[in-house]
């Protein structure tokens, strides 16, 4: 299913998960399944927020079957609270979609051919990652090329604040270090720094699905983007390109980071 790229019969016939699972670690029992529905396809990144005081998180579906948009779904305990304001017993964990994002349509012979006959690009998120504060919710969108950065203070409505693009499997948009070259690969593994201020890409994600979505060939490349008030942008001073062959997939800073400080699994 994953070590020789996506399978289509196995992806079209809903195979590759869109459920969550909670479990009592004490009593190592299973307690709830909290299904995305069998049109969301690859439940990939599962992310709780750094506030050890509040129950909810993010996790991300890769793909819908539907119309290959992707999105991220707020994970959370409802303690059904009643009229005297006070929760009741341990709650229900629930699920709700937050972020929906729609594929951008494409001309066919501009597509690899595993998206050919769809017409459009999927945005394919295969990261997402939380600055400290539980403030900003970062998504990759490796298959359209674009960063989205949320505000999600009211994680129930996150807000769009900023986006950048980069690479991409059509747009292929160029790196402000690079104006006049094309770029492959696409914001994919995402690191937020403690401070929140800056943000580290790499672009490649595993060999065999690199090749069916970039069957050009992933030109490795890491790139900073800032964090203002204005949302974000690259930073034009920092683009590390690798040498041929090489595909740089993970970040992690000295001294710590986001992801670091969370207790994240994929």
């Amino acid at each position: 299913m994953v070590k020789n790229g996506v399978n289509p019969e196995l992806l079209l016939g809903g195979k590759y998960g869109h459920q969550l699972h909670v479990w009592d670690l004490k009593t190592r029992r299973h307690q709830q399944t909290l299904d995305l529905g069998a049109d969301q396809q690859m439940t990939l990144v599962l992310l709780p927020v750094h506030n050890p005081t509040r129950a909810y998180g993010f996790v991300c579906s890769v793909i819908s079957l539907t119309d290959l948009s992707s999105s991220v779904w707020m994970w959370y305990l409802d303690k059904h609270e009643y009229g005297n304001g006070k929760p009741h017993g341990k709650g229900e964990w629930k699920l709700k979609k937050v972020i929906t994002i729609p594929a951008e349509p494409a001309n066919e012979e501009d597509l690899p051919p595993l998206l050919r006959g769809f017409k459009a690009v999927p945005p394919l998120i295969t990261d997402i990652n939380l600055s400290l504060d539980d403030r900003y919710l970062y998504v990759s969108c490796w298959g359209t090329g674009e960063l989205r950065q949320y505000d999600v203070s009211d994680p129930f409505n996150p807000v769009l604040t900023g986006a950048v693009r980069l690479g991409g499997i059509v747009r292929r948009t160029a790196h402000p270090a690079k104006p006049a070259t094309p770029q492959n690969g696409g914001p994919q593994m995402v690191e937020v720094s403690r401070d929140g201020k800056r943000l580290y890409l790499t672009n490649a994600l595993y060999t065999p699905w690199d090749e069916q979505f970039y069957p050009d060939g992933i030109r490795g490349w890491m790139a900073k983007i800032d964090v203002n008030r204005h949302g974000i942008s690259a930073d034009p001073r920092f683009f590390l390109e690798f040498p041929k062959g090489q595909r740089p997939h993970q970040v992690r800073l000295e001294g710590g980071d986001a992801t670091s400080d969370s207790f994240c699994f994929a």
